[in-house]
């Protein structure tokens, strides 16, 4: 390479416009000799034989690097990033990135002892200075003679190392000039590393305003914590322990009794409330695009993947990422799971770098993990793992003298959405909602109360089955007699029944007004992993 060519090499890596162009630009312009003929030498063509840079990254792929026994600390490592050259044998691929040097401790060997001081290293004559090359072999078959590296410093941090060999000695004031363009080489990286940063950032504001757009739909009218009964009590006092806390929670109850709600209010109360709270449904997410709906995946990791995608991991990072329905995770997807949970590392699929995170996890679920780990359906090293903390929410059933509270705070919060006079709650309808038998728990009872606000028509209120369906076997009109004890199968017959008789009722339909789930009072999301697990057709 001609070094009085540098300026123009400067210029030309400084229009590009990533990080990988900008290596990529370094390494061949460094290796490119502007006279014709790349075995013509000249005093002005210094004959640049291979150009390679490290980068300072995260410590991976320990068990396979060659000098890891020489390692003094895995957290940092310099990753082989870019390379050009011209070998004498055309077999050879001076290219690639996967050879046995793609990775070099910080302080070992000679790239590692760059990052470590910071300070170049210049060797004049491999066959004096044999000490400092690995292969000389390599350097003998090739005509390799020297060797000059320069620390890649910008702003203070170390970004990496950039190595040179050439196979004809350096002239008088190319060492000068040599680190001279590796301080520009620095300043290029580290801008586009800078740029990379702010588009990554960009994608991640853009998923995290699509998504929350769509939770605000999801979570408006569905109203906090309400209830004063003891069993609302001891959720209430739970939910103040933990919250503080980074601890994983686990939150268990019956559908519809506001899992979702629960694990909002430990958010909210937590240091992280500034951050985004992010929901999965894990029953909703198809099982070949878990990975990428977790973790995330890159532009052309598999058909489909037009550009890249954050996953809710990442999303959720320095906040709180809740997975509802944990349950229904594929039982070989939970490991993956249990190691992000463990490492708070994430990989995106098609990406082999691996990324930190700093996530709280709250899972909620309506099944008996317990069971489900004896039968082999759940991992149990995962049960431990997310069970750290459990709250069990109660039914309704459970928590009565809390309806008419309920049924208050519903009705004032649909009729302010619907622009509706707000209907008056007489205590003769109290009690006769406190006395209903509620199998959708708090999410029924709250679709009872508005679509009779839509009844009412600003008059009072009309509520139609299937609310008043069925009467609590423990109201207080028929106080002595006993609760009926069900089987888990007999459980199970029974929800098959009641979900194959909406879905015939509805003709099929789930979602919607007139849907199943609406009939049923449950997410429709919920209902539909239901049918999914009972073996029905929609």
């Amino acid at each position: 390479m001609n070094m009085d060519s540098l300026p123009d090499v400067i210029l030309a890596i400084a229009q590009e416009p990533d990080l990988a162009s900008v290596l990529q630009q370094i390494v061949e312009r460094m290796v490119d000799c502007p006279e014709e003929g790349f075995a013509k030498k000249t005093e002005a063509c210094a004959d640049i034989a291979l150009v390679r840079i490290w980068l300072k990254r995260p410590g991976d792929q320990c068990a396979e690097c060659r000098f890891s026994e020489q390692c003094p600390d895995r957290t940092f490592c310099l990753h082989l990033a870019a390379s050009a050259g011209k070998p004498l044998d055309a077999v050879q691929n001076w290219m690639r990135l996967d050879g046995e040097f793609r990775r070099f401790p910080i302080g070992v060997r000679k790239v590692g002892r760059i990052a470590a001081t910071g300070k170049p290293i210049l060797i004049s004559n491999f066959s004096i200075e044999h000490e400092w090359i690995v292969r000389p072999e390599w350097a003998r078959s090739e005509g390799i003679s020297c060797f000059a590296g320069h620390p890649l410093i910008f702003r203070g941090e170390m970004l990496g190392v950039i190595g040179m060999f050439s196979r004809t000695p350096f002239r008088a004031g190319d060492p000068e000039r040599l680190q001279s363009f590796a301080s520009h080489a620095a300043v290029a990286i580290g801008n586009a590393r800078a740029l990379e940063e702010i588009d990554r950032l960009k994608v991640r504001l853009e998923e995290e305003v699509s998504y929350l757009r769509e939770e605000v739909g999801l979570v408006k009218g569905k109203g906090d914590l309400v209830g004063a009964s003891p069993a609302m009590s001891r959720v209430q006092q739970q939910i103040d322990l933990v919250a503080p806390t980074s601890t994983t929670v686990l939150i268990t109850g019956e559908s519809g009794t506001g899992k979702e709600l629960v694990a909002r209010a430990v958010h909210q109360r937590s240091p992280r409330r500034e951050r985004p709270m992010i929901t999965v449904n894990c029953g909703a997410v198809p099982e070949a695009l878990f990975e990428s709906e977790f973790f995330g995946h890159v532009r052309g990791s598999f058909t489909g993947a037009l550009r890249d995608k954050v996953g809710r991991f990442e999303l959720a990072d320095g906040g709180t990422l809740f997975l509802d329905e944990i349950g229904e995770v594929p039982l070989h997807l939970q490991t993956k799971l249990l190691r992000v949970l463990q490492e708070q590392e994430i990989e995106r699929v098609g990406d082999p770098s691996i990324r930190r995170i700093d996530v709280r996890v709250i899972a909620a679920t309506n099944r008996n993990l317990r069971e489900d780990v004896a039968a082999g359906r759940f991992r149990q090293d995962l049960f431990y793992r997310l069970s750290v903390f459990p709250i069990e929410n109660p039914p309704l059933r459970d928590r009565r003298e809390d309806i008419p509270m309920l049924a208050s705070h519903f009705l004032q919060s649909a009729a302010r959405r619907m622009h509706h006079r707000v209907p008056r709650l007489s205590d003769a309808v109290a009690r006769d909602l406190a006395g209903r038998e509620w199998p959708g728990n708090v999410r029924e009872l709250q679709n009872a109360i508005e679509r009779a606000v839509i009844l009412s028509q600003n008059g009072p209120l009309v509520f139609e089955e299937p609310a008043f369906a069925q009467r609590s076997p423990t109201t207080p009109s028929d106080p002595g007699h006993e609760p009926v004890l069900l089987t888990r199968s007999e459980l199970k017959q029974r929800e098959r029944a009641s979900i194959e008789a909406a879905l015939q009722r509805t003709e099929g339909k789930v979602f919607g007004k007139t849907g199943a789930a609406a009939l049923l009072g449950m997410k429709p999301t919920t209902l539909a992993s239901r049918i999914k697990a009972l073996g029905l057709r929609g």
